[in-house]
Formats: C-alpha cells, structure tokens, sequence
C-alpha cells in the first residue's frame, strides 16, 4: 500500500506537469461531442437517438489517445527496467498507472456527463443511465488502454498497434453501455445491462493488472 501512494503521488506530480496528456483527450472528448450536432443537425429527436452510441465512441477514443504514452517514458528513463532487475513488486506501480489514467481521464469524462446531456437534449433517465455507464465503463477504458501501451511499450510507432490490439476488446463494453443509454431514453429498465458492465469491469480488474506486469516483464527481458 506504501509502494502504491508512492507511485500515485509520482503519477499524479507527472500528469500536474505534462498537461497535455489529460488535456489533449478531454478536449478531443468536447470537441467531437460539440461538432457532432452541428453536422448532423440540431433536430432533438435525431440528437437522442445518435448520443448513446456518439458519446461512448467519442470517450473510448479519447481513453484511447493518451494511451500510447503512458510507458513511454519510464521504458526508455529505465524506470521499469530497474523494478523489474530489482526484483520488486511489479504491481504497485502498474495500479498507480491505471489509477492515475483513469482519474486523468475517465474521471473527467463522467464530471462532463452533464454537458452531454445539455448538448443531446438528455431527458433525466438517459442523462442517469450514461453517468452511470460512464462511472462504470470508464475503468474498464483505462485498464485495457494501459494493457495495450504496456504491450507496445517497446514499439518505436505502437499506436497503430495498440489501436487495433484494443479496439476488438472495447467492443462488449460498446454494446451493453450504448444498450443502456438507449434503454432508459425510451422508458425501459436497464439494470440487466448495468450488471453486465459490472461484472466486466470486476473481471478486468482482477486479470488486466496481473497482464501488465507480464507484458512488462516479457517486453524488458
């Protein structure tokens, strides 16, 4: 636990200097949501149908642009390097890594649910099933995006790879979360769909970190 508010406080103290790696998606996540109206138009029947599936795609996309960095730097600095030659526990580090990409960039996404809703014409039923699926989705983001830079990590452009080893694996989460939104703007009860994202993200919190050290080791061995 000490190891971990450690390396959360470095992750935390890295992300205070490099703005860029929380600001670029968040407003990457602002901007396709505003321009997305304006060129379908402002026609609210056709704006609520379009949100549940607009607004996941646009925060996976974001989740998934400040993923390729997230190793980066520790990989060539010789941070992991030295852990792994140390013999030290890989995990506290890769959970601050998550815990650090999801507060940087799920977090901000929930708090900016309300935007949305403003911008879509949210009744109060989709607004509380997207915060919902956003709470519960966005974890789910930032542990597969860290599991895709920590595959990558020793690619000179893994981007592109990273993109296409992660996209497939976003796809479940795509479905129930978009289901749900859809679900609750029409009157019905979204809880099945809820337990479901649940359960996903119960899963990938128990076998992602455990990938990570792995991928780690393998990829500075």
């Amino acid at each position: 636990m000490v190891s971990f508010v450690v390396f959360l406080q470095r992750e935390l103290t890295l992300l205070a200097r490099q703005k860029s790696d929380w600001l670029n998606p968040v407003l990457f996540f602002i901007i396709v949501l505003t321009l997305f109206p304006l060129g379908v138009g402002p026609e609210p029947n056709m704006l609520r149908i379009m949100a549940p599936g607009i607004v996941w795609i646009a925060a996976l996309l974001s989740v998934l642009l400040a993923a390729e960095r997230l190793f980066k730097d520790d990989y060539r600095n010789g941070v992991i390097e030295q852990l792994v030659a140390s013999q030290q526990a890989l995990m506290p580090f890769v959970l601050a890594k998550i815990s650090g990409n999801w507060l940087s960039t799920g977090l901000p996404l929930v708090l900016l649910s309300p935007l949305v809703a403003l911008l879509f014409d949210m009744e109060s039923a989709a607004f509380s099933a997207m915060a919902l699926t956003l709470l519960l989705g966005t974890p789910v983001l930032s542990l597969l995006s860290v599991l895709g830079a920590a595959i990558t990590v020793s690619a000179d452009k893994g981007g592109i790879l990273l993109a296409l080893l992660i996209l497939p694996l976003y796809i479940p989460l795509l479905i129930f979360a978009s289901a749900a939104i859809e679900a609750a703007s029409i009157g019905l009860g979204y809880q099945g769909q809820l337990a479901i994202l649940l359960a996903i993200m119960l899963f990938a919190l128990a076998l992602v970190p455990m990938a990570v050290c792995s991928a780690l080791k393998i990829n500075v061995s």
